[in-house]
């Protein structure tokens, strides 16, 4: 049985499918209202409960010389405009401990990168907020493993915890998306997102070149993650992604975005309704 975490008025891990989507960093004022403005159409239009995400620092850049962001204050403070205009619940990373309690002040879910998913510190300061914290599963682990850091979130006295899928490292610069990763992260009890965009990216190639990511497989990949019971999905968003700061290569048009979840919400509600199934029908 998966537990219901609320953010805000979803309850993630409930039958309807939830997103999270954003530009993958803070950017311009204007690109950042646009994306909501239409975000919100779309949560309207398709009846999607939407959670809006954007990094205030990406500090895993592969060079000091790509764009991180606006920092700690000034991202917050956009994202905190974006949760007034819109309603929006807000999702961010947090890279530090002490930035813990600056941004539980400002958002709903408090995310814990990849690479740092292991981070004892940084684990169970983020939890001690009281915040909702999405843990991103790391590509160096086996997805039964990602109960450890759960657990941590657990030892501090906090239980809303969303796991999120997406992709192995296999080879060198290369992911792969194991479609039994959702079977062993779903047994955790947690709600389980599955991050599309992320897991096209190709590491190694810069963001902005178009060889940086793999949007071809995209419609496979998100099929087979909701076909596999997956709660919510996470994809970056922005208005035109050739010209993004951050993971130019993998993000979607947001104008795209519709059309793209249709397909996903026909067979979400089909997977629903195959697993509410009686036991001996």
């Amino acid at each position: 049985m998966t537990k219901i975490v609320p953010v805000g008025t979803i309850a993630c891990g409930a039958d309807p499918l939830f997103l999270i989507s954003g530009p993958c960093v803070v950017e311009e004022e204007s690109v950042m209202l646009r994306t909501a403005e239409k975000l919100q159409e779309v949560s309207e239009r398709l009846k999607v409960p939407v959670i809006y995400k954007s990094s205030f620092t990406k500090d895993n850049r592969s060079s000091v010389d790509f764009y991180q962001g606006p920092g700690l204050e000034e991202g917050l403070k956009m994202l905190a405009r974006i949760k007034k205009d819109f309603g929006f619940p807000i999702l961010t990373d947090i890279h530090y401990p002490g930035q813990a309690k600056a941004i539980a002040e400002v958002c709903d879910v408090i995310q814990i990168p990849a690479y740092l998913c292991m981070q004892t510190t940084l684990v169970t300061e983020t939890a001690k907020t009281g915040a909702v914290v999405n843990i991103k599963h790391g590509q160096f682990l086996a997805p039964e493993n990602m109960i450890n850091p759960a657990k941590k979130c657990e030892s501090v006295g906090n239980s809303k915890i969303i796991l999120t899928e997406r992709g192995y490292t296999f080879g060198y610069n290369d992911l792969v998306v194991d479609p039994r990763a959702f079977y062993h992260l779903r047994k955790t009890g947690y709600p389980l997102v599955f991050d599309i965009t992320h897991s096209i990216r190709k590491y190694g190639i810069p963001s902005a070149d178009p060889k940086g990511g793999n949007r071809d497989v995209m419609p496979t990949i998100a099929r087979a993650g909701v076909a596999a019971g997956v709660d919510g999905v996470f994809i970056e968003t922005h208005p035109d992604p050739s010209k993004a700061l951050c993971d130019a290569a993998s993000q979607l048009c947001v104008y795209d975005l519709e059309e793209f979840l249709k397909p996903l919400l026909d067979l979400h509600a089909v997977e629903v309704a195959y697993r509410h199934q009686p036991v001996n029908a």
